[in-house]
């Protein structure tokens, strides 16, 4: 019943087809589990036409200098956050167009079927809830909502695109090239004359639902997946080298609860010397194929 879309593979790291014999064992594993907790990564999504940071040869870090920003400086530096804003806005619209792809879609039907108790992304993409998914944490955030640094309050990332184009309604600017969460690259030049708005209700500082890299997830959040995960059997990492703490320290506390841990990621990850299976395949190749 899911319906496969067809890959945009321009940021998937090049890969050999699933091997019959990683399937069935992916099959074994999937098949015991009865309470799956699983976490996905940026690999989920590259299918999708996002690029992640850290693949290789297609990943951001590999193909640019480009970093991304940071929590402190975010919220210290006013041109910091014009620069932010500025290439968000011109990315925003392709970036928000992107679509679930067949990946997202089966973890959606394995919900459905009772097969997955929970799923926690560290994408802010939107992917899995565009997709369906209910039984879900976004651990690092959404950047399609926006919140004030000062009263709390949120709004719709879609709403301070009209807020932008009205305070902005002559200024232009072409984007270079595209980074995974939804930023591009601008000129200086380019960004200097790009008016930012604030807070509608107390004049504060607006910032993407986001954590920013150097940010902390809340402890509430981070005990509730914890919850999630006591309550499961067994583990799946799908698209994530799991290098951010913020998403390792759950691979490690299943490792210590004895789950078996499945991993299927194109590349090294911080899991391999552990995992009960790693897979080394495109997760939208390799998922459907298992019932």
């Amino acid at each position: 019943s899911v319906s496969r879309t067809s890959p945009n593979l321009a940021f998937v790291p090049a890969c050999l087809p699933p091997d019959p014999v990683e399937v069935e064992e992916l099959q074994h594993f999937v098949s015991n589990s009865k309470r799956l907790f699983v976490m996905t990564g940026a690999g989920i999504s590259t299918e999708s036409g996002i690029p992640d940071y850290r693949s290789e040869g297609v990943g951001l870090y590999a193909r640019t200098d480009r970093r991304p920003i940071q929590h402190a400086e975010f919220v210290r530096s006013a041109s910091a956050r014009q620069r932010y804003w500025a290439r968000n806005f011109v990315g925003w619209p392709q970036f928000s167009s992107h679509q679930p792809n067949t990946a997202h879609l089966v973890l959606r039907e394995w919900e459905k079927l009772g097969k997955l108790h929970w799923l926690v992304t560290q994408n802010v993409d939107a992917l899995h809830t565009k997709a369906g998914s209910q039984r879900m944490t976004e651990l690092h955030g959404c950047t399609h909502r926006v919140f004030c640094l000062a009263c709390g309050d949120q709004i719709l990332r879609s709403e301070l695109q009209e807020h932008f184009e009205a305070l902005n309604p002559t200024w232009k600017a072409e984007a270079f090239g595209v980074a995974p969460d939804g930023d591009v690259f601008l000129t200086d030049e380019q960004v200097r004359n790009f008016q930012v708005p604030a807070c509608r209700k107390c004049g504060g500082i607006l910032k993407p639902d986001v954590t920013f890299f150097g940010d902390t997830v809340s402890r509430e959040k981070v005990d509730f997946v914890h919850q999630r995960l006591a309550e499961s059997d067994s583990m799946l990492v799908a698209g994530s080298s799991m290098q951010v703490y913020s998403g390792y320290r759950f691979a490690l506390a299943a490792r210590e609860k004895q789950l078996p841990i499945a991993v299927l990621n194109i590349g090294p990850t911080r899991l391999d010397h552990f995992a009960s299976l790693k897979l080394n395949s495109r997760c939208g190749e390799l998922l459907p194929l298992i019932v």
